[in-house]
């Protein structure tokens, strides 16, 4: 017998969505953000996992935590070549190339099955640095289509809740790849993150975002890849930005290097890197829900200065060998290193015009991202020659300082600013 209160229920459906849509960010009502997001968190689940286990498969196979340490340093090697790959989204069409990276990814990553022992840790570099290679491309496609689907004034909370996604994986990814890793060895987490590029292109192509062919380049491939650097170089808020940027990545990729012997400090197994990586997730999460309203409310220098130091001091306290502070410092350091990553991509995609946003944007992550590949290579030779906890102790002083001149910056203005009208209009 039909109940009869079925069509009540039908006529408040309309009504319980509406409530339930209207509740969420704006920014979550938009079709094309939803797909984004959702194309973000399973790829960036993938992503995560094989970030993870590449290190930890080739600290197994060799022994080596230099070794392991050069797993990121090849995914990172590539942003060298930001600002020629950024030219690639600024000559075609983006969506159809951010599809194309996406399933070159997919069908590369098998690769890794032939990875059995010490003698073949070279293919997983290889792997790793076409991966960061093509990562380079993609992010610079997906920026300048991003800049074309979503509101400018909603910048900041996307490019939060990006970071939440990307980042968040961090909480069920790398426990999830350790236990794959366990079960399956490198192979079978190669696997995973292809299926998962092979996900995220389906969700992709279902983006409706209208493209216009993109103008005949003036000039040749130097001129157009050295457009976007020099817009960027010579603008007033993206410069300082980027440098911040620059300078926390040198000393992320130092402390990067530096996670394995902590870790051995501790008296834990190399796979407990995703123990801690899960806790800076979860900082992570939380400073990406919050960053589009500090956003609006510091502005973007104030906001990047005080997330560099946070995570200025959770890294000096990484010294201490107890399990909590190392848990707390990475979930700081979660909070603490995104800001001034979303900080300068939001100002980047505000301040740029779309013709030049894939070079620009290239060129932004080549100067954010290389210090990184440095300190990553220098905190890989640190860490067999001296003690790592004098390395954090002064790694932790150094970036501290780096957060005072943006601080002051942006202290600056909002003084004379507050100044102005009582000296001009007392009452």
């Amino acid at each position: 017998m039909p109940d009869p209160r079925t069509p009540a229920l039908a006529a408040q459906w309309p009504d319980m969505t509406t409530t339930i849509t209207s509740a969420l960010p704006p920014v979550l009502r938009d079709r094309n953000s939803g797909l984004y997001l959702a194309g973000v968190v399973v790829s960036g689940f993938g992503t995560t996992a094989l970030w993870l286990v590449s290190g930890v498969w080739v600290k197994d196979l060799t022994g080596s935590d230099g070794l392991a340490a050069l797993c990121m340093l090849a995914m990172w090697a590539p942003t060298l070549a930001g600002p020629l790959l950024g030219t690639i989204a600024d000559r075609t069409r983006r969506k159809p190339l951010l599809l194309g990276v996406n399933l070159l990814l997919a069908a590369l990553l098998p690769t890794l099955f032939a990875v059995d022992s010490a003698h073949r840790v070279w293919l997983v570099f290889a792997i790793l640095f076409v991966y960061g290679a093509a990562g380079v491309v993609h992010d610079a496609a997906e920026s300048a289509l991003v800049a074309s689907a979503v509101p400018a004034p909603l910048f900041g909370d996307f490019n939060g809740l990006r970071m939440t996604a990307n980042e968040g994986m961090k909480l069920l990814a790398p426990l999830a790849g350790a236990g794959l890793y366990a079960a399956y060895g490198g192979p079978g987490v190669a696997l995973l993150d292809a299926v998962t590029f092979v996900l995220a292109t389906g969700l992709y192509a279902c983006l409706r975002v209208s493209e216009s062919r993109p103008e005949p380049p003036v000039g040749g491939w130097r001129k157009q890849t050295s457009e976007g650097a020099r817009y960027l170089w010579t603008h007033p808020v993206l410069r300082p930005l980027v440098l911040a940027g620059g300078t926390t990545m040198l000393f992320a990729g130092l402390s990067g290097a530096l996670l394995y012997a902590v870790i051995d400090r501790l008296g834990h197994a190399p796979a407990y890197a995703g123990v801690l990586y899960a806790a800076q997730g979860a900082g992570s999460v939380a400073i990406g829900l919050l960053s589009g309203p500090a956003l609006r409310r510091l502005g973007e220098r104030r906001f990047a200065g005080y997330g560099i130091a946070l995570t200025a001091v959770a890294v000096g306290l990484r010294a201490i060998p107890s399990d909590p502070v190392a848990l707390v410092c990475s979930a700081a350091i979660g909070a603490g290193l995104p800001c001034v990553l979303i900080a300068a991509l939001t100002a980047v995609q505000r301040g740029t015009p779309d013709a030049l946003l894939g070079r620009t944007t290239a060129t932004a992550n080549t100067l954010v991202f290389t210090p990184n590949v440095i300190g990553l290579a220098a905190g890989a030779a640190l860490v067999e020659l001296l003690d790592v906890r004098l390395v954090l102790t002064v790694l932790g002083v150094l970036w501290l300082s780096s957060a005072v001149p943006l601080l002051q910056s942006a202290a600056r203005p909002s003084r004379t600013a507050s100044r102005s009208p009582s000296d001009a209009n007392p009452a």
